[in-house]
């Protein structure tokens, strides 16, 4: 999966750095029902909140989306950011999102940007799986209408970060890739695609890469975009997510996820420290860049 999306990291960063008076949506929140309690999981909370602080930091207007079920969690974050970005909660109903869709394109500032990261699409049942097959779609809003709809034309470009090939943006791989690489991948694929799909080993490094890689880009916008991209702010985004918003972690066909402070079952130090070398290899880039 990654080598047929090869390039679109850089693509998508570029894109953004290149609108002039952006407005960049941000989707996220993956609710697994089959936990304790119910509510999302970590991953896409903190590649969102690393994502919407660099940009709002650097003048981007952002604006970040979630469902019902998803809202405590989404809100924790939100609240931890070091300012405030608005913040949209739809219902699971159609008629909700259809609602936020009119508002996002008609409002004082449209978006010009939709990122999704860790959000569900429907496969091609029409439903929304989790990764070992169970159906979604009672506790899911068709968010992806905001990225397809065969009645609609999106007026933005959209972005999909995802891990494991049902998330929005997936639907972009060849169907054949995800069913070949992915287990269950003939039930779960995605069919929901975007203009530009990041595919990495964790959701959140894939949010993770594209600040840094417009971090990498933009010299002049550079200190903004990083200014809160370390290890002290990803604990913060955590700890909000899975203290205040009760987000879960390693839910499994046989063992409830709980929350914890981890994500897609790997220590929250691990993700910190790989946040710290990607901001190595920027500050590597600047050194490189004032030696030329």
């Amino acid at each position: 999966m990654t080598q047929w999306a090869k390039g679109n990291l850089g693509r998508a960063a570029e894109s953004i750095l290149n609108t002039p008076n952006a407005h960049v949506g941000i989707v996220t929140g993956f609710y697994i029902k089959h936990a304790t309690p119910p509510s999302p999981e970590t991953d896409g909370l903190g590649g969102m909140a690393h994502l919407a602080a660099g940009l709002s930091s650097a003048g981007v207007a952002v604006t970040v989306i979630t469902d019902a079920p998803c809202a405590k969690a989404v809100w924790a974050v939100v609240d931890a950011l070091p300012a405030p970005v608005n913040l949209e909660v739809v219902s699971t109903a159609e008629s909700s999102v259809r609602r936020l869709r009119r508002f996002l394109e008609e409002g004082d500032r449209p978006l010009t940007h939709l990122i999704a990261i860790e959000r569900v699409s429907p496969a091609s049942d029409g439903k929304p799986h989790r990764e070992h097959g169970w159906d979604m779609s009672r506790e899911t809003a068709p968010l992806h209408l905001l990225f397809e709809d065969p009645t609609w034309k999106p007026r933005w470009l959209t972005i999909g970060i995802g891990d494991g090939g049902n998330e929005i943006g997936m639907g972009s791989l060849p169907k054949d890739i995800v069913e070949r690489e992915i287990p269950n991948g003939s039930v779960i694929a995605a069919t929901t695609p975007a203009d530009y799909l990041i595919v990495a080993g964790v959701s959140n490094w894939g949010g993770y890469g594209l600040l840094a890689t417009m971090a990498c880009m933009s010299p002049k916008l550079r200190p903004d975009l990083l200014r809160h991209f370390n290890r002290v702010m990803d604990h913060r985004f955590l700890s909000a997510a899975v203290e205040t918003g009760q987000a879960v972690d390693d839910s499994r066909v046989d063992s409830p996820g709980r929350p914890q402070m981890s994500v897609d079952r790997i220590p929250w130090d691990q993700h910190a420290s790989l946040l710290e070398e990607m901001a190595d290899v920027v500050a590597s880039r600047v050194k490189d860049e004032a030696g030329a």
